[in-house]
């Protein structure tokens, strides 16, 4: 009998169409040999709904509400249910970029509801969201990232004397947790470094001031649980990688997969984001981001819940890697059963 997985997509992020690509790409190289398939959509404004593969793939996502959904919980049952259908998928599948998906917000749902879901728990999904909590653990795994300072919205004045001088100029900006380099700038002077802290405070309440790192951009893929594997790293080739670069249809960035590095970097870069993805307690799916300099590598960030659309490195990488978008993704769904079924076979304790 085959498995319904239920991907969901959208939601409550600045990554919302970002989100609804991804999903597309997904749904089409989901084995419907294997699984069938329900796609939850969850709007701007947090209302779940049921769709349609016609209405995922043309966007036409404004939906009535005999199609809003609802999750009903009892001790031993689940389901998403609206006017017409009781929907009790076996697995979930998160296709949810950046705050309100990546966090682990919707992860502490599904596990107060008992279902398994595709991906990273609630904890390693807040870590490696919280960028600069993500660097402390990386510094305490012996993991390279590049010199920054944080800056909390409710500080009532901030002295960027000291950051300047360490840091110096060009310097880099971005909220602590949003993705897909919303919010991102690269600053040269005092009042562009002003500017760019108004914008980041858009998007969080807690930002990232970085030391502009000079090197190239490789990526690599990692997905499995306690025995992670890595993927052939890629190289992003761009002047700055914001999000016009990363999107736009005028983008001058290139994805070279494989990354022409040499076979020990190669390797070196591989075990590092291993190290990465086991100090943050990733699971099922990340992928790593560093810079390569003339002293080795720095990691910029991870990334829990990676762009899946069709020119995403995630997918690309593991592609040249010989694994198929197709069997990744059914790996994906089997990593998600195995972590159940060893948390299933846990005790729980509670007083009577």
């Amino acid at each position: 009998m085959k498995k319904l997985i239920g991907i969901i997509y959208g939601g409550k992020s600045t990554e919302h169409e970002i989100s609804i690509i991804s999903a597309t790409n997904v749904y089409k190289n989901l084995d419907k040999d294997t699984f069938d398939c329900v796609l939850l959509y969850i709007s701007k404004d947090g209302g779940w709904y049921i769709s349609t593969p016609d209405e995922l793939m043309n966007g036409r996502l404004e939906f009535e509400d005999s199609k809003l959904l609802s999750l009903k919980m009892s001790p031993d049952s689940f389901c998403f249910i609206n006017a017409e259908n009781c929907i009790k998928p076996d697995v979930l599948f998160p296709v949810l970029h950046g705050p309100n998906g990546e966090d682990g917000s919707v992860q502490g749902l599904f596990e107060v509801a008992g279902i398994p879901y595709v991906g990273t728990g609630i904890a390693g999904s807040s870590i490696a969201m919280d960028k600069e909590i993500a660097k402390r653990l990386l510094i305490e795994a012996g993991i390279p990232v590049a010199n920054y300072f944080s800056l909390q919205k409710w500080q009532d004045e901030f002295d960027l004397r000291p950051i300047i001088k360490k840091l110096g100029f060009p310097m880099v900006v971005k909220p602590c947790s949003a993705g897909s380099s919303v919010g991102l700038s690269k600053v040269n002077t005092d009042e562009e470094l002003i500017d760019a802290i108004e914008l980041a405070f858009e998007y969080d309440e807690k930002i990232l001031l970085e030391e502009y790192i000079e090197g190239r951009e490789i990526e690599v893929a990692v997905m499995g649980n306690h025995n992670p594997i890595s993927s052939t790293p890629g190289e992003i080739v761009t002047a700055f990688y914001d999000y016009k670069e990363k999107y736009s249809k005028d983008s001058k960035t290139r994805l070279d997969a494989p990354a022409v590095i040499d076979a020990q970097l190669a390797e070196e870069v591989k075990e590092l984001a291993i190290d990465a993805f086991l100090a943050l307690n990733c699971e099922g799916m990340s992928r790593v981001d560093f810079f390569l300099t003339e002293e080795g590598f720095l990691l910029n960030e991870i990334n829990t819940i990676p762009g899946f659309t069709n020119i995403s490195m995630y997918p690309k990488l593991f592609e040249i890697s010989g694994i198929s978008q197709k069997e990744l993704i059914s790996r994906l769904i089997e990593f998600a059963l195995d972590r159940w079924k060893n948390k299933a076979e846990l005790k729980t304790y509670y007083t009577e």
